[in-house]
């Protein structure tokens, strides 16, 4: 039995050409047929990969974890900023504790720790964000942030770690520093270059101040200080002299008793001795003196003003 044929008339639409026919037998158009139905089912089974990946359970549940994933990166973004306004203001809190400790104010541009250079990271080179631009976006930024408050956080460490140090010291120093009368009383004497001794009826520096008390009244350390003197001196009578360091030196005279020994650390306010009426005196009171680096001042200048007798 003859194979049946089949003719393909082709016409060019909108051409001159002649038409054109092509003469295909029965076998080969249904090999043709065949192939076109394989590749159809190819490309329809690559569409269906494609949305089962979506569509079915994992593809959803991967989508899913995707989108959860995303809101926590922007929910932690949004807690950063929160902390990078904290930090900002506990900065400037530092500022003003820097200006009370007298330190200079730490640079604003400082503050902000910013970082430069070819070593930066960049976001076009994350490998998350090659893999998923948004999720890789939010990750970069999420680092971004976290790395300068570390930055800043680490500046503000600093910051206090010299501010700590810093009031230690004025702490110290100011404990060390004679700003209390060392007896209750009445200023019977000022601090004078030229002044009538009571007894020597002659004119001489009176390099302290002398202050009326009862006989035994106490007498306290003004600061803290080592006990570097107990003796007695003439004129001055029962002497005692503390270092307060800094170059500060107190003495007390005219005591009646000393209640501390030589090499003993005091602080202030504490009972060191007693009110007298020892060496050249008319009657019971205390000589101070205050010695800056070997040089006498007036001890009115160190008082506290409330602290200052009448």
């Amino acid at each position: 039995m003859a194979q049946r044929r089949w003719t393909l008339l082709v016409v060019p639409e909108g051409s001159t050409e002649a038409p054109r026919s092509f003469a295909v037998s029965g076998r080969t158009l249904r090999a043709m047929s065949t192939v076109g139905t394989v590749v159809g089912l190819i490309a329809l089974l690559g569409l269906g990969a494609a949305i089962s990946a979506y569509a079915t359970p994992s593809g959803r549940a991967a989508r899913a974890d995707s989108q959860q994933m995303g809101r926590e990166l922007a929910d932690l973004r949004a807690k950063l900023a929160v902390l990078q306004d904290t930090i900002r203001a506990i900065g400037v809190r530092d500022e003003r504790v820097r200006t009370l400790a007298g330190l200079p104010a730490v640079d604003s541009a400082v503050r902000e720790a910013g970082i430069g250079g070819p070593g930066i990271p960049q976001l076009e080179s994350d490998p998350v964000y090659r893999s998923n631009p948004t999720l890789g976006k939010l990750a970069f930024g999420a680092r971004t942030d976290l790395d300068g408050l570390i930055r800043r956080a680490n500046i503000l460490s600093a910051s206090f770690a010299e501010v700590t140090d810093t009031l230690a010291r004025n702490v110290q120093r100011l404990a060390s520093t004679p700003s209390i009368m060392p007896t209750a009383g009445w200023l019977s004497s000022h601090f004078s270059t030229h002044r009538f001794h009571p007894i020597l009826h002659i004119s001489r520096p009176h390099e302290g101040i002398d202050v009326s008390a009862p006989m035994g009244a106490p007498v306290v350390a003004p600061a803290a200080g080592i006990v570097v003197l107990v003796t007695r001196q003439n004129g001055y009578g029962l002497v005692m002299e503390l270092d307060h360091g800094n170059g500060i030196v107190t003495k007390y005279a005219h005591l009646s008793r000393i209640n501390v020994k030589q090499g003993q650390r005091v602080t202030r306010g504490q009972l060191v001795a007693n009110v007298g009426n020892s060496g050249l005196s008319t009657g019971p009171h205390l000589h101070y003196e205050i010695h800056v680096d070997g040089r006498v001042v007036d001890p009115l200048t160190y008082v506290l003003p409330g602290a200052i007798p009448d």
